[in-house]
């Protein structure tokens, strides 16, 4: 995983491993990367990303996206996984 150091080039992120299982989000927030890319792979312009989350920056999104473009194949691997249905059922236990 991505340390705090790396992260420093990119100057609205942060990794906290309380959050998001350490993954790369935006400080001061629970927005992750993966989200932003998600977003982005939808089609979504920073604009319309921006309207859908207003509380975040242009700063703070297209650094994001910055991050994204740098680590793309660990970005779309995360996002493969918690797209994975089948994953996701297996883990929920009958009540």
């Amino acid at each position: 995983m991505n340390s705090t150091l790396q992260l420093k080039a990119y100057p609205h992120l942060d990794c906290d491993s309380n959050i998001a299982g350490g993954k790369p989000i935006i400080a001061g927030t629970r927005i992750t990367v993966a989200c932003i890319a998600g977003y982005y792979q939808l089609g979504m312009s920073t604009d319309e990303i921006l309207m859908t989350l207003s509380h975040l920056t242009p700063a703070q999104v297209h650094s994001a996206l910055a991050y994204y473009f740098d680590h793309q194949i660990e970005v779309d691997s995360d996002l493969a996984q918690s797209s994975d249905t089948e994953y996701w059922k297996s883990r929920v236990t009958a009540a």
